[in-house]
């Protein structure tokens, strides 16, 4: 691969490794969202008799919540994963740059 080769690749992925970031951020900043509504209903049934049907709603709201937290939790290991293998991919093309350039400059010495 040639140098002009290896940073457009190179570019590709720092571009793909930041999207990647954003992802993640995303992903966070939702489950924290679910986290505080989870917070809220749960101190709404604390004040609620546990056998009441508001109760009950309540706890299956929560139980749902934590079922699309477990669902975020899957997709940002998914994210974290793909940024491993991006950042390891970007450290070999960074490799074979380095190696482009030492090449050239002995060429030229």
């Amino acid at each position: 691969m040639g140098l002009a080769a290896s940073q457009a690749r190179f570019l590709l992925l720092t571009a793909r490794k930041s999207d990647l970031e954003l992802t993640g951020q995303q992903i966070n900043q939702s489950r924290l969202q679910i986290a505080n509504i989870t917070n809220q209903l749960f101190t709404v049934a604390s004040n609620l008799e546990p056998d009441s049907a508001e109760s009950i709603q309540i706890q299956l709201r929560i139980n749902a919540l934590q079922s699309l937290d477990q669902g975020l939790e899957l997709q940002l290991r998914r994210v974290d994963s793909q940024q491993e293998a991006v950042q390891t991919e970007i450290d070999a093309v960074q490799k074979v740059i380095n190696k482009n350039i030492d090449l050239t400059f002995k060429t030229f010495a």
